[in-house]
């Protein structure tokens, strides 16, 4: 971000190339609305263009990019006034990985892994949307317990609980399917 702001292009696309899907994932998975999703994730990296003379690396870059998307979110929850449902569609943009082939190729593990697929993102759904998000900061944008307190303005100890009891209740969620 630093070389952004001196006027290096390519760092933007640097930056913009390791965070774009994370950032994606976490305004689709957060609200219902994709298409209030895909503004918002545009509004974060313009406001990012926008701020590049003023960015003072006070933290990780992660971590100020995830705090504008917060804000972001929490604005637009407040327009909406609305309950956050997440839509788990197929993500275009952000395609999954080639499987290895041979077994994984066979319908009935298909079909099984869609199955868990669909059971973790039931799971991730039914979560309170404040333990979503610390799940989604930490998994998505790889961030710390810290950097979750910093980006959401809530105490490391928020953070922390937030992290461990959607952890805790994912993992009693998928024992089900065992």
């Amino acid at each position: 971000m630093l070389r952004y702001a001196r006027g290096d292009a390519a760092a933007f696309d640097l930056l913009y190339g390791r965070h774009r899907a994370g950032l994606y994932r976490y305004f689709v998975r957060q609200c219902a609305d994709r298409g209030a999703a895909e503004e918002m994730f545009q509004d974060v990296w313009s406001s990012l263009i926008q701020a590049r003379g003023r960015y003072r690396p006070q933290a990780r870059f992660a971590t100020w990019l995830y705090t504008l998307a917060h804000n972001r979110l929490v604005d637009w929850y407040r327009r909406s006034s609305r309950v956050s449902w997440v839509d788990f569609g197929g993500d275009e943009d952000d395609p999954p990985p080639d499987p290895p082939a041979a077994r994984t190729a066979q319908p009935d593990v298909q079909a099984a892994a869609r199955e868990i697929g669909s059971r973790i993102l039931a799971v991730l759904d039914a979560l309170p949307p404040p333990q979503r998000e610390a799940f989604l900061l930490h998994e998505e944008g790889a961030m710390s317990v810290e950097e979750i307190a910093a980006a959401t303005g809530a105490s490391l100890e928020a953070a922390k609980s937030r992290l461990r009891y959607a952890i805790a209740r994912l993992r009693a969620g998928l024992r089900e399917l065992a």
